[in-house]
């Protein structure tokens, strides 16, 4: 029987790479001169530090266009608040890795209703759709592309 994966994945290196470049603009930027700024990524973590919040926002706007040059889809960041004392500002951005369990749950259910002739099963972070015909699986891609579940998501391993 046919079967394919759902996963939500980015690739960290791409991420790596747009941080990498995001530190070389701040550091040329004339707006940015004699200014402290600078992104941090540690494993899936990005942390912005600069003097002022309004900085930050201008930090994160390089950081967004970056990822889009590097193709990284930007729904997959869950931005903190800005963290802010005295002379420094500090905010993290975590890039989510994986379909948590929550919205697994809501995506196998979502399908459950729509009456396809597909099973889902939620398989540690991604879910596992298997049905008779491609055709319904098909349907299956096209109704989770309609559907805003607020995470990038990918259609990996089919199996015929």
């Amino acid at each position: 029987m046919p079967s394919f994966d759902i996963v939500s994945e980015v690739d960290i290196q791409e991420v790596r790479n747009a941080v990498d470049q995001a530190n070389r603009e701040v550091g040329t930027r004339f707006d940015f001169k004699g200014v402290d700024a600078s992104f941090d990524l540690k494993e899936s973590e990005i942390t912005l530090r600069a003097e002022q919040e309004f900085q930050l926002n201008q930090m994160m706007d390089i950081l967004r266009q970056k990822l889009v040059k590097r193709s990284v889809d930007i729904t997959c960041m869950d931005i903190g608040e800005p963290e802010t004392s005295l002379n420094a500002a500090r905010q993290s951005v975590v890039i989510k890795q994986g379909i948590e369990s929550d919205l697994a749950k809501k995506m196998v259910k979502d399908l459950k209703a729509s009456k396809l002739k597909v099973q889902a099963q939620i398989q540690g972070q991604q879910v596992r759709v298997t049905g008779k015909k491609r055709d319904d699986l098909q349907q299956v891609i096209s109704l989770m592309r309609e559907t805003d579940y607020g995470l990038p998501l990918q259609y990996q391993n089919f199996r015929d």
